[in-house]
């Protein structure tokens, strides 16, 4: 056979394809038949697309920002879940009349949710220059074309009514978390200009601004205090001189306010009452009871002498006379001394008081310049929160009136009319290989065991002898018609396996009903 083999040509190949045709037309239209069989009989998958672009918002960003934070992948990813949820999906199977058919009626609701589930895609497309998403697509896979282009359309319609919803509900709750946060800012804003003011008016007139003013009232008052000192000095300096005038004989007298003896019984009298008062409460050796009873001795000394002879109740008469006068002008003298002392008094105090002032100035003034910058705080932060607040108001209105970013849809969901499963190509592909490859399988095997010559140039070539003469075939009429049956039913057996060809060819690219029309139609 190795000889045989080595020999061939294209002759003998035709030869033998035209010999053995059958082996090739059977299988190849058996094999066709098998590949219409599969195009009608395998369950049949179609996908329904939905193209959708992300429109920016129409107002341009340098007038309106958008408080829209969440970007558009995750608002994607969010409504995404939203349709994939149970709850969503059962709405979509009983309002479509999904799983249906007898052949569902002993599977569970989990298994009917995961099969759609696995049929809805969601795909984002992201722009090459920036990145950024500008569409995404919605695909839709089943059995029943019709149905999942519906499906697709309503899926879109959820994208898009959830998107407007969920840009406005988080516009409005930042908004209305804006308003709360404006709202306690203003009470805090409140209290600190309360506070503000009560601490100025607790410590009016030692405040920071007032210092220069305390430092001229201080400097003031110290040129005041250093005049009534002054003063005082030259009042008890005029005390004493006048004391000194007096004569010797009336220095030891006792000195009384009033002008007559009557007025000095009186004040003896009040000496004693104040005398009893002090022993009430102190003891005889306290300083002013000493005083009080040595003052009541030597008026009951004096009295005694003045009833003793004329000269002294002479003497007693004049001392008196003259130290009503005393008494008078040393009384205005003391008066002036304890007025003075009493303004050197108040002024001392005021001294005091604004030099307190004065020393409390810096402390004040940290006091105060911690509560205006928390005030200068919170008021920076109320001015921008009330800013924010009214960048959130209009953005809510954009929203309101579907000015901002929007899901627009560019390619709606269309009734597909070729499955995308099975992969018909592949199908036809493995069809006519698979005819082939049987038919020309079989011809070798069965060349491959055929041990007959055919012609004289392979006897010759197989026996190294050369042939003297060759009988050619003797045909009668019976063989001559069983060769042109056999060449009519060849002819009519390759017209039918291009036919299948073309019924598999068209199911391939056009579909069963758009076949169907054009067998109809042919």
């Amino acid at each position: 056979m190795q000889n045989k083999s080595e020999t061939i040509k294209l002759g003998y190949l035709v030869d033998i394809l035209l010999r053995r045709r059958w082996f090739i037309i059977i299988p190849f239209c058996l094999s066709m038949i098998i590949g219409i069989y599969f195009a009608l009989t395998l369950p049949k998958i179609y996908s329904s697309r939905t193209l959708i672009l992300i429109q920016p918002q129409r107002v341009p960003t340098e007038y309106v920002r958008s408080i829209v934070s969440s970007g558009v992948e995750a608002r994607i990813s969010t409504i995404s879940q939203q349709i994939m949820s149970r709850t969503n999906l059962e709405k979509i199977i009983e309002q479509f009349n999904l799983f249906s058919g007898p052949e569902y009626k002993n599977i569970f609701i989990e298994d009917k949710l995961a099969t759609l589930r696995n049929n809805i895609s969601v795909d984002v497309t992201k722009s090459s220059r920036n990145r950024d998403t500008d569409s995404f697509s919605i695909t839709v896979k089943g059995k029943y074309p019709e149905k999942i282009a519906k499906i697709a359309n309503t899926l879109t319609s959820f994208f898009i009514d959830e998107n407007l919803r969920l840009r406005e509900t988080q516009a409005i709750g930042t908004s209305d978390f804006l308003e709360n946060e404006l709202q306690i800012m203003t009470r805090r804003l409140e209290e600190r200009e309360e506070a503000l003011k009560l601490y100025n008016q607790k410590f009016m007139g030692g405040l920071p601004e007032q210092l220069e003013t305390n430092l001229r009232i201080l400097d003031r008052l110290q040129e005041l205090l250093s005049e009534q000192k002054s003063s005082l000095k030259d009042a008890k300096n005029r005390l004493v001189e006048f004391e000194n005038r007096i004569p010797p004989e009336l220095q030891n007298f006792p000195l009384i306010s009033g002008t007559n003896q009557t007025e000095y019984l009186s004040n003896i009298d009040q000496i004693k009452e104040r005398l009893a008062s002090l022993k009430t409460k102190y003891t005889d050796r306290h300083p002013d009871v000493i005083r009080l009873n040595k003052t009541i001795n030597e008026f009951d000394s004096k009295m005694k002498n003045k009833s003793e002879g004329t000269e002294d109740s002479e003497t007693s008469e004049n001392s008196i006379s003259y130290n009503g006068t005393y008494t008078k002008q040393r009384k205005g003298l003391k008066k002036e001394i304890k007025i003075l002392e009493e303004d050197i008094a108040k002024l001392s105090d005021n001294i005091r008081y604004y030099e307190k002032l004065v020393e409390d100035t810096p402390k004040r003034e940290q006091e105060l310049l911690s509560l205006r910058r928390d005030y200068q705080n919170i008021q920076a932060s109320y001015s921008s929160l009330l800013k924010r607040k009214l960048e959130a108001e209009i953005s809510v209105n954009m929203e309101k009136k579907q000015k901002g970013e929007q899901f627009r849809i560019v390619d709606t969901a269309r009734v597909p009319e070729k499955p995308i499963s099975p992969n018909m190509k592949r199908l036809l592909l493995f069809a006519i290989a698979a005819g082939i490859a049987i038919g020309c399988g079989i011809i070798y095997l069965l060349e491959f065991l055929d041990s007959s010559f055919r012609d004289a140039k392979t006897v010759e070539t197989f026996l190294g002898l050369s042939v003297i003469a060759t009988v050619p075939v003797l045909n009668n009429p019976k063989i001559d018609r069983k060769h042109k049956l056999n060449n009519i039913f060849s002819i009519l057996s390759s017209l039918l396996s291009f036919f299948l060809l073309g019924v598999l060819f068209l199911l391939t690219f056009y579909g069963v009903e758009r076949t169907i029309e054009v067998i109809k139609n042919f």
